[in-house]
């Protein structure tokens, strides 16, 4: 009785001590007590995995799925640790006793241990006096240990299986509250240490160990079951890859990438480490192209390691971690089996090192990180990944340059986009591959981004969304070496067009047309901004005469006020709108639109809108078949309301007498610049022209190069008169001018060799009997110009004669003395 009433004190004073500094093992018991509360006192509610022995205190959301890794689970009601069943009673009323640690053992059936702790002379030394900590291995426990291992311990009791007791115990009394994770503490032999992890689900493991029975309280200590043999551990994780024949590829990789060192430093890390033949089954060609960029290695060994120790005992359930690389991995367990990222492919678990724990997997984990742009290209986009291969994008995109592709869904990809002609689909899609790397974080309202074929697509920034263009955004983007990803919902359509071309072109919106005109607002339409226009159909005037129409535009103020309520500042597209609630968009008129989007169709003002989401160079038009009219206005003349009316069905328009509408300042208008702009759009092209000359060099060079010529033609071109030629033949004794002069005439041939014969004295011989000298006898006249010996009719025939020529005179040449 004394022994009962000392155990239940003792109980007391811990469960004191604990609600005061309690664990997340300690909250997972509450919770299974309250669970069991309807089996009576110190009852506590498990869950068993069926087909197996192993036993969970389990997290709620283990137990309203009613499984464990994914495997279905009995529940189970035993006492709770420390209490015991009384015949007769209800629940676990009874304290259980309490003993020192040897009798400990036995009353918590770790009988193998309590067995070998009595063959190995342990016992002694756990039945006296001191405070210990046992983690106490279950029977279980050691039946799983391979048989060589455990015959060897029992075949040299005094030492090997002495020392194998004491690596399982501590010098001090720890409860589970104590034992906080990533800690180590100092085992009884060689003060080899124990690897402490205590998980959010309550589990705690030393070594990797699961406490299936914790804080069974001894006279010296405490025991702790646990559900495995646990060996000594002095390795780090960079001696089992460099030891490990296994693991040679990865030491490759791991040495390459210069983090080789770092898994033998202190810390805390989980290794999903591949195996040779993991890395076989990678492409050779990507293989090569990883090994030989350091950031890319390091990225994908990064994936592989996370900063935190993941035993397998503790995994109950699929949960995200963050790896070193900064990217989550999905770790779970399917039964006894450890799957990443929802596949099964770890070959071997826990092998715990002293920093941290490895898990051997036959896959390499290969992260965004490491792949090229065109790898991250996934199945839900696998038809725009096909067509860039197809139409020859993906050969031309450089490996050592960067991109961003913007992938629409796979069913954006109708029956009508894969019958068009393959030239028409290749411009398409050329405008979803950008030129440079952009990630999401790095978009911005307003945002141009040039596509690999020239052409700039804007980007949208919404409460809860993220545009381009036409198309939003869909969760899932994607960031890679060299380029980034972003899935789509369809396809963009870029702009080409204003607004006020989109409607003339489209040949139904002409009253509107021609009411902006009258307002003097058609330049907004035409003039660069950001609008979002919801532009009324012909349809919706229906019924107006032109009688209407014209009382309509003679009241400049109402028309304003009626048109500008069609116009916001800012572009707002269908896909960038929350769905259900109604969106505030204020106009240029002053009031708002209210705008929702219900079962994926826009309404304004309650108004369908039939089409949606025209892109212009400077906003968006959206069709409506209704004129929209602010319903806060009155209107202020019975005709103009009769009119209104007429046309205006979803709201009932107030009428107050002699009301009149504000003039509305016309600020957003952008006349002067617009047309500054389009009245110079030759100067550029002028200033180029005269940049790219930069100087005459070349005309210069030409002149310089021929100035022979120069004269020549200036001679030739001139022939000024044959008097100066004459004088310049008595003026100067070289025949070179005379002779050039002189072969102008049909005697040429004469003189020339006359005077080339002569050099220093020229003789002009006119003769033979075909030359009409005019009864004159030119046989001694040696010279012209001042001969005495003519007369000046005659010294002027004579001139003529040689000038002219005629066809009279037929010369003989004369040969030379």
């Amino acid at each position: 009785m004394k022994l009962l009433f000392a155990a239940a004190f003792a109980l007391f004073v811990l469960s004191t001590f604990d609600q005061a500094d309690s664990s997340a093992y300690d909250k997972i018991m509450h919770h299974s007590r309250i669970r069991a509360k309807k089996e009576g006192p110190n009852v506590c509610a498990l869950q068993q995995v069926l087909g197996t022995k192993k036993k969970y205190f389990s997290t709620c959301r283990n137990w309203y799925q009613g499984a464990i890794c994914g495997k279905k689970a009995a529940v189970l009601y035993e006492c709770c640790p420390g209490y015991m069943k009384l015949d007769g009673m209800r629940g676990c009323p009874a304290v259980m006793p309490i003993d020192n640690v040897y009798g400990t053992l036995g009353l918590v059936k770790a009988v193998t241990t309590q067995d070998y702790s009595d063959r190995s002379q342990l016992r002694e030394e756990i039945e006296g006096t001191g405070s210990y900590t046992f983690f106490a291995p279950s029977n279980e426990a050691w039946d799983l240990l391979e048989p060589e291992i455990r015959s060897s311990l029992v075949s040299n009791v005094n030492i090997e299986l002495y020392n194998a007791l004491h690596y399982h115990m501590v010098n001090k009394r720890l409860l589970t509250k104590d034992l906080k994770n990533g800690m180590t503490v100092d085992s009884m032999y060689n003060d080899l240490s124990l690897q402490i992890n205590h998980y959010p689900n309550g589990i705690v493991t030393v070594n990797c160990a699961r406490i299936i029975h914790g804080n069974q309280v001894a006279t010296n200590g405490v025991v702790h079951v646990i559900d495995r043999v646990v060996t000594a551990v002095g390795r780090t994780i960079q001696d089992v890859i460099e030891t490990d024949d296994d693991l040679s590829s990865l030491m490759t990789a791991a040495s390459a990438s210069g983090l080789l060192d770092k898994l033998g430093e202190p810390g805390h890390y989980t290794m999903f480490a591949p195996t040779n033949d993991a890395f076989d089954k990678i492409n050779s060609e990507i293989l090569e192209r990883i090994m030989g960029d350091k950031n890319a290695l390091q990225a994908l060994l990064n994936f592989h390691l996370l900063n935190t120790v993941q035993c397998a005992e503790a995994i109950m359930s699929g949960a995200s971690y963050e790896t070193l690389e900064g990217h989550n991995i999905e770790i779970g367990c399917n039964g006894d089996s450890l799957t990443v990222n929802g596949v099964k492919m770890v070959l071997k678990k826990d092998i715990v090192t002293t920093n941290g724990v490895i898990h051997l997997i036959d896959e390499v984990l290969m992260p965004d990180s490491a792949k090229q742009v065109i790898e991250l290209v996934g199945n839900s986009q696998s038809t725009f990944g096909d067509m860039l291969f197809e139409l020859g994008l993906a050969s031309s995109m450089r490996p050592e340059a960067e991109y961003t592709l913007l992938a629409p869904m796979n069913k954006a990809f109708t029956d009508e986009v894969m019958a068009m002609d393959q030239r028409l689909l290749k411009m398409i899609l050329e405008n979803h591959v950008l030129k440079e790397k952009i990630v999401l974080s790095q978009l911005y309202n307003g945002q141009l981004l040039e596509t690999i074929s020239g052409k700039f697509l804007r980007v949208f920034i919404y409460r809860t969304a993220v545009c381009i263009e036409n198309s939003c955004l869909v969760r899932g983007s994607k960031e890679g070496s060299n380029g980034a990803l972003h899935l789509m919902a369809e396809f963009m359509k870029p702009a080409e067009s204003s607004m006020y071309k989109i409607l003339n072109d489209n040949g139904n919106f002409k009253i509107f047309l021609s009411l902006m005109e009258t307002a003097g607002l058609t330049d907004v339409l035409k003039q660069e901004g950001d609008f979002t226009l919801f532009a009324p159909t012909d349809e919706a005037f229906a019924g107006l005469s032109q009688r209407d129409i014209d009382m309509l535009t003679r009241d400049t103020g109402a028309l304003r006020t009626i048109l500008l309520y069609h116009l916001t500042n800012g572009v707002f597209i269908g896909g960038g709108l929350e769905t259900r609630v109604t969106n505030l968009f204020k106009t240029l008129q002053g009031n708002n639109l209210k705008v929702m989007i219900v079962n994926n169709t826009m309404m304004v003002n309650t108004v369908n809108v039939p089409e949606s989401d025209i892109m212009a160079t400077n906003g968006v038009v959206h069709f409506v078949k209704s004129l929209l009219y602010p319903g806060e206005l009155p209107v202020g003349t019975q005709d103009m309301l009769t009119l209104l009316r007429r046309i205006i069905k979803y709201i009932e328009i107030r009428y107050v007498p002699g009301y009149r509408y504000q003039e509305i300042p016309l600020t957003f208008m952008k006349r002067i610049i617009t047309r500054v702009v389009e009245r110079e759009p030759e100067v550029t092209r002028i200033t180029r022209v005269i940049e790219g000359e930069p100087t005459f060099t070349k005309v210069t060079r030409v002149i310089e190069g021929e100035p022979s010529i120069t004269k020549v033609t200036r001679v030739i071109e001139g022939e000024p008169s044959f008097t100066k030629v004459t004088r310049v033949i008595e003026g100067e004794p070289s025949i070179t001018k005379v002779t050039r002069v002189i072969e102008g005439g049909p005697s040429v041939t004469k003189v020339t060799r006359v005077i080339e014969g002569e050099p220093t004295m020229t003789r002009v011989v006119v003769g033979g009997s075909d030359v009409d000298a005019g009864g004159f006898d030119f046989s001694s006249v040696s010279s012209i110009d001042g001969n005495p010996q003519l007369t000046v009719a005659e010294s002027d025939r004579l001139t003529k004669m040689i000038q002219g020529g005629g066809s009279r005179r037929r010369a003989r040449p004369r040969q030379q003395a």
